[in-house]
């Protein structure tokens, strides 16, 4: 008698989800915190730490449900599927603060960067103004740029959780 599998698109959807509305309830803290354009490094370390602990718990669901068994394949597959579900949702928020919750959102981070690039002293104006208006101008180009380090990052965090938690079923 064959055992049904528990199905990885459901897991990855899930704990997607879970993800995904986690990074939106962070951004909208980070907002109301007038904190959502800071090139603060720990925005993104808790960013990180939250997206890995989501991703193993879902892998480590899975395994469960899969009555021990854990493939490197599955796990990677998980990251990536968890990823792109919560990065399609952090892509969705993103657009929506940018043209809704915060009209002057691409402003605040071009005069960051040139305040950063002012600040730093290697370019010169010519250059920092060009940056800004490349800012202003093609900031559209985030949107996927989000979407695939999202699922890089996925997938790091899955090869790294199979490698600790794979368990093979056995041959006989």
């Amino acid at each position: 008698m064959e055992e049904t599998q528990p199905k990885i698109g459901k897991f990855s959807l899930n704990y997607g989800l879970i993800l995904g509305v986690i990074g939106v309830i962070f951004g909208i803290m980070l907002y109301t915190m007038d904190a959502h354009t800071s090139r603060d490094s720990s925005n993104t370390i808790i960013n990180l730490v939250i997206t890995a602990a989501v991703i193993t718990w879902g892998i480590w669901a899975f395994k469960k449900a899969n009555g021990g068994y854990l493939s490197i394949g599955q796990a990677v597959k998980l990251g990536a599927g968890i990823s792109l579900i919560a990065g399609i949702i952090s892509v969705i928020y993103t657009i929506f603060l940018a043209h809704v919750l915060d009209p002057e959102f691409i402003t605040k981070i071009a005069e960051a960067g040139k305040a950063a690039a002012i600040e730093d002293g290697r370019m010169s104006s010519d250059q920092i103004q060009q940056q800004y208006d490349g800012t202003i101008n093609m900031f559209w180009i985030s949107y996927p740029v989000i979407l695939i380090f999202s699922i890089i990052i996925g997938l790091v965090i899955g090869l790294i959780d199979g490698l600790i938690l794979k368990k093979a079923k056995p041959d006989y």
